[in-house]
């Protein structure tokens, strides 16, 4: 850190006589774009599938009048319209509204994201890593990285609208037009620039990278809390004041109004220029907010390897637990009217079948469990996988070169990452099982819903187990652990679906748990998964312990 960051002084950075403040962008985005040649098409193809499966999934699905007119009954209800958009949608109910109702706010989310990310990787990981000093002593001025960032943020939002104008335009969503698919195109690129905008403030506020992009996922959250909570309750003033509402309200396929996109395109401006107006009132490396002075003495918990792997972990897992509490919320919302929503639903109906239970609230609650269980899965490869940025950033090297061992710190990052995951579980669980009793009138719904979340515990720990053997055997190859909760998705909750062969969900760790609280409690497959996870962490950590450190 230079002396200017330590005495909290802004120091002004200068570049050479003739270079503007702007000097070297093209050469960094250049750079950046290089550095996401993978990265960023995955991302946009993604999103671009995704959205496709969708579309032809309503097709399909919905082809029958009556079945949409079942559909835009229960939509109509506060927490149907919580869970999509607008109700000026379900006026004229077509495919084309269809799609923006229930998939443009979801995705809203999913491209805020990409874009927070993008942002904060190119900024302020570069300034925490120390990469941003090296590259600013050359003919860099004192813009260049935010701004090629942001260059990077809106050649992938253009890339995925166009994307998704093409696809959906050769589509029967909407024959003979081409308005609908590039307004629905363009609302995705036009949100992704709003919150892209905010990841330009929150670098600039805090000196951690994970601080910001949480700080504006956090920003996210709330766009969609209010959105959310504006077309629950009819209040559209919440709704307008969300970029997710905005871009929800430009209504593609319906009224194709292009206004409310310019609002996101404003926010994204005024944003961007407020980040590069903070960028130069703090010094490189440094955040607005000055760090806040530690006690004078350590907590005693910090003196372990396991207090500290919780205490860097905790924003993480904090910020995990909310989401799968709100989300478990929101599906538990909805079982007391699973019956009307997917009675004449065919292909959901046969998949509810295949995995049996008393009633459509218990069946669709077991196929709900899957997605909160991958969820989690998300958080448990995250903290299984932190030793090895730590191992990258050159942190584990001090560490280890005391009389601390390899196993014990290690050790306590995977610690955390089964302990957390099975309290997200808990955390998924008790927040569907709370909103499920209070929407069917059954109180006994909230332990026998928490308990078959946590009944995916053993699933978790086997995947933080692959993450380790990984790690601890090819670090190289440790992103590899990433497949694990994608496939089971895919399998779990896609493939229950689209009639997947069962032996493609056997595969997979998640397959093997009992899908309560439809089937029967099964306790020979819980225990063979957890005896395969305690052999995978002792594998991993063995490996850890004989191999050299990664250093980058």
């Amino acid at each position: 850190m230079s002396a200017a960051a330590a005495t909290g002084t802004p120091a002004v950075t200068r570049t050479p006589a003739g270079a503007g403040a702007l000097a070297g962008t093209r050469a960094l985005l250049r750079f950046a774009l290089r550095r996401d040649r993978v990265r960023l098409p995955v991302w946009i193809l993604a999103l671009f599938l995704g959205t496709l499966s969708a579309a032809g999934k309503f097709t399909s699905l919905y082809a029958d009048p009556q079945a949409r007119d079942s559909l835009t009954d229960t939509m109509a209800s506060p927490a149907g319209l919580a869970m999509t958009g607008p109700r000026h949608y379900l006026d004229d109910y077509t495919f084309g509204a269809m799609l923006g109702h229930q998939m443009l706010g979801f995705l809203a989310v999913l491209v805020g994201l990409m874009n927070v990310l993008v942002v904060t990787r190119h900024t302020r990981d570069e300034e925490e890593t120390g990469r941003a000093e090296l590259v600013r002593s050359a003919v860099v001025g004192r813009h260049a990285q935010l701004a090629a960032a942001l260059w990077v943020a809106v050649v992938a939002d253009l890339a995925l609208a166009l994307l998704l104008a093409a696809g959906l335009g050769a589509t029967d969503l909407a024959p003979g037009g081409v308005t609908g698919p590039l307004l629905y195109g363009l609302a995705h690129a036009a949100v992704g620039l709003a919150f892209a905008g905010v990841a330009a403030v929150t670098t600039q506020i805090t000196a951690h990278t994970r601080a910001a992009s949480g700080t504006a996922l956090a920003v996210i959250g709330l766009a969609y809390a209010l959105r959310a909570a504006g077309d629950a309750g009819g209040h559209d003033g919440l709704s307008w004041l969300s970029p997710i509402g905005w871009a929800q309200r430009s209504y593609p396929y319906v009224d194709n109004r292009w206004w409310p996109l310019l609002l996101c395109v404003a926010l994204a401006v005024l944003c961007a220029g407020t980040g590069f107006v903070l960028s130069t009132r703090r010094d490189v490396g440094a955040g607005l907010r000055a760090a806040r002075p530690g006690r004078r003495t350590a907590s005693g918990a910090l003196l372990g390897p396991l207090g500290l792997a919780l205490r860097l972990h905790r924003p993480l897992l904090a910020g995990f637990g909310a989401g799968l509490f709100l989300m478990g919320a929101m599906y538990g919302s909805v079982l007391g009217e699973a019956d009307g929503m997917l009675k004449d639903i065919d292909q959901v109906q046969e998949a509810l079948r295949r995995i049996g239970g008393t009633s459509p609230a218990e069946s669709f609650a077991s196929m709900i469990m899957v997605i909160l269980a991958v969820v989690a899965s998300v958080y448990v490869v995250t903290a299984a996988l932190r030793p090895l940025s730590e191992e990258h950033a050159g942190r584990a090297e001090p560490l280890l070169a005391t009389g601390l061992s390899r196993v014990r710190w290690a050790g306590g990052h995977l610690a955390v990452a089964l302990g957390g995951g099975t309290a997200l579980l808990l955390l998924g669980g008790l927040g569907i099982g709370i909103t499920g009793a209070a929407s069917t009138g059954d109180p006994r719904l909230v332990l026998s819903l928490t308990g078959a979340a946590l009944a995916y515990a053993p699933a978790l720990w086997v995947t933080a187990g692959i993450a380790a053997v990984l790690f601890g055997r090819l670090p190289r190859a440790a992103r590899a652990a990433w497949t694990v909760p994608v496939y089971a998705f895919v399998t779990g909750y896609l493939g229950q679906l689209l009639g997947f062969p069962g032996w493609t969900n056997d595969l997979s760790p998640f397959g093997h748990v009992p899908r309560l609280p439809a089937a029967p409690m099964d306790g020979t497959p819980l225990t063979v998964l957890t005896l395969v996870a305690a052999a995978l962490v002792l594998v991993g950590l063995d490996g850890f312990r004989r191999r050299d450190l990664e250093t980058k």
